[in-house]
């Protein structure tokens, strides 16, 4: 059987106000995590495999910095044309007893990477992508899909797209820690950039968003170089543990020691469950998670 370690990360400083409060407390009653879907759009370039990160406002469960990715919504259920496996392989592949439930999360990963990177995993046909996602018409299309003023899976008929879901890969599944007071079930996946589309943030929401290097990152995991890059009041002075959570940093990790985005891609993950426990020490609060020897990340130093 695999190996089990467990790594710590820091509490965020906008957390620690919500971790004292839970240890304080004697109701200890987590609140219940809206169902999420994130996406590691990944590269390779001179330096290493790349990914795409971006700023988040408020204190979202997926960090400050993370991958592209939000909550399931409503209109996620509605009917679309649908390339790859079906949803009953996807439920399978994810550890998920409902098909319908995979295909949610399936649909709002499409959704939420087109919403704030402009990639559009949608195509005619099974063998088809879109190759142009640029220009005043698509980015019209994203901030009304954003502000809910228009249907993501209606767009998609309208131009006679289905979704290419056979370019994503199941990775893992997070819950937030119990003391958060947002916390998210997320499942994240996986995508290579495709040929012909660039990445760009949403007009009037996107702050800061760059591709970056899995393994300068980690390897600067304990300075505060990229949180002053961003140069936001709320990133300056941060490290990337305070920056992200820690899915965040362990799948950074485990694309910094993958040979390119094929082998990353195709490593093969366990349907698990992941969440990090908060722990009390005499100098503070950590993050503590148990990772199993085939987890992301989990061959990496501890801290």
């Amino acid at each position: 059987m695999p190996s089990t370690s467990v790594r710590l990360f820091p509490v965020p400083p906008h957390q620690q106000g919500a971790a004292e409060s839970w240890f304080e407390h004697g109701d200890r009653t987590p609140r219940k995590p809206r169902l999420a879907s994130s996406v590691v759009l990944v590269r390779d370039a001179p330096r290493g495999t790349e990914a795409f990160l971006t700023y988040r406002r408020g204190e979202s469960p997926l960090g400050k910095v993370a991958f592209p990715g939000g909550s399931i919504e409503e209109g996620d259920d509605d009917a679309v044309t649908w390339f790859g496996p079906a949803p009953a392989v996807w439920a399978k592949s994810m550890g998920i007893d409902d098909p319908r439930l995979a295909r949610r999360h399936v649909v709002a990963a499409i959704r939420e990477l087109f919403e704030e990177s402009g990639i559009l995993l949608a195509g005619p046909d099974e063998s088809t992508l879109l190759e142009a996602t640029r220009g005043p018409e698509w980015m019209a299309a994203r901030v009304s899909i954003a502000a809910r003023d228009a249907s993501f899976l209606e767009l998609l008929t309208r131009r006679g797209l289905g979704l290419r879901t056979d370019l994503l890969r199941p990775l893992s599944n997070w819950q937030t820690a119990d003391f958060a007071l947002r916390r998210f079930d997320t499942r994240y996946f996986a995508a290579v950039q495709p040929v012909g589309q660039d990445t760009s943030l949403l007009d009037g929401k996107g702050s800061w968003g760059q591709w970056r290097s899995a393994a300068v990152e980690t390897a600067a995991r304990d300075s505060t170089a990229l949180g002053e890059e961003i140069g936001l009041p709320d990133t300056v002075g941060l490290t990337l543990g305070e920056l992200t959570v820690p899915p965040v940093e362990l799948i950074l990790e485990k694309l910094a020691s993958a040979r390119g985005c094929i082998a990353y891609l195709a490593s093969r993950r366990p349907a698990a469950v992941f969440q990090p426990e908060l722990v009390q020490y005499e100098d503070g609060y950590r993050l503590a998670v148990k990772l199993s020897g085939t987890a992301e990340g989990s061959a990496q130093r501890g801290r």
